[in-house]
């Protein structure tokens, strides 16, 4: 009952009107000499009882549908498989081009095309995760807040088509990312999906604030590493010791960082669509973990169905119309 609206509830108001019936009489009255001389009858008795009954609730359910009935928006908790995932992508120039370092020519994909689509492939695959999505390069931007909306998150990934721009600002991409989680309910697994074709060097003291913002929030992280050609991977070693750097190697040494954050942490290193395909695919398959998770039910008229079975009573109160004995 705490779920019932009424668009007009002093219509409700008519609900004296089920009254009515019994307290008049709506059998005609016939003149007897003597009623000793009628004998009991318990049918009629019965079938008077069941026509105030008829009426009380014909009127009943007029006066609902007229007061605009309906049920309340709600939310229902469910358990699926799932989970809260931030989808973080690197929006720096070089994700614009092909994984051949080059400007893509007829039907070849950038890397920041290729992930479009695959990741829109993904979210539609998860059917109870809440999503948000979230871009870096020179600063962090907020594209969409976890919703479980799969036509805002299309639209939210079709927007980060945007030109990109030259640097690339992982730490406060990461930094961003985890803001997702503030204020939200540990329903299930949490993870970032970070999304790039390079990194760079975080200062110690981002290190020290991702480190703690990692702890607080209980974040899984996954990093698919779109690599180009003849460039060092995430899991190279430098040729020389020199080498052995985040200036020179920052993609390896970010690597290193995630691996010391102490959480569940994989890494995915795609040299072209097909590859970075099979990574998500992967990533899908390993994160179906019971989520406990809100369903939005919408509002719901029932003034319809009041009309609708108040046309079957119509037809009833006919049939008993037709039945009924004039002497």
């Amino acid at each position: 009952m705490n779920n019932l609206g009424f668009e007009t509830p002093w219509a409700l108001t008519g609900l004296l009107l089920t009254l009515l019936p019994w307290f008049r009489n709506s059998m005609p009255f016939r003149p007897y000499p003597w009623l000793v001389l009628i004998p009991a009858d318990s049918l009629s008795q019965i079938l008077t009882i069941l026509i105030r009954l008829l009426a009380t609730v014909t009127i009943a359910v007029a006066v609902l549908g007229l007061s605009g009935i309906y049920l309340q928006a709600q939310k229902i908790e469910r358990i699926g498989n799932g989970a809260h995932i931030v989808l973080l992508l690197d929006r720096s120039n070089s994700m614009d081009q092909s994984f051949a370092g080059k400007t893509p020519i007829g039907q070849e994909q950038s890397k920041a095309a290729a992930a479009r689509r695959l990741l829109k492939e993904f979210i539609d695959h998860r059917p109870h995760d809440r999503i948000g999505i979230a871009a870096y390069s020179t600063a962090p931007l907020m594209v969409m807040p976890l919703t479980e909306n799969k036509v805002a998150l299309h639209a939210a990934i079709d927007a980060t088509a945007a030109p990109a721009l030259a640097y690339t600002n992982i730490s406060k991409g990461l930094g961003l990312a985890l803001t997702y989680f503030d204020q939200q309910p540990m329903l299930g697994s949490r993870l970032v999906l970070l999304v790039s074709d390079g990194a760079a060097v975080i200062d110690p003291d981002s290190e020290a604030a991702l480190r703690t913002l990692f702890k607080q929030q209980q974040v899984r992280l996954y990093w698919l590493f779109l690599r180009t050609d003849n460039n060092p991977g995430i899991f190279s070693e430098p040729e020389q010791p020199g080498d052995d750097n985040a200036q020179a190697m920052p993609e390896r040494y970010l690597h290193l960082f995630f691996n010391s954050l102490a959480i569940p942490y994989q890494a995915y290193e795609a040299e072209n669509p097909a590859a970075m395909q099979k990574a998500i695919a992967d990533i899908n398959q390993l994160e179906q973990l019971p989520l406990h998770y809100q369903e939005l039910q919408p509002k719901q008229d029932l003034s319809t169905e009041c009309y609708r079975f108040l046309a079957g009573l119509i037809g009833i109160w006919l049939i008993v119309k037709y039945c009924e004995v004039r002497k």
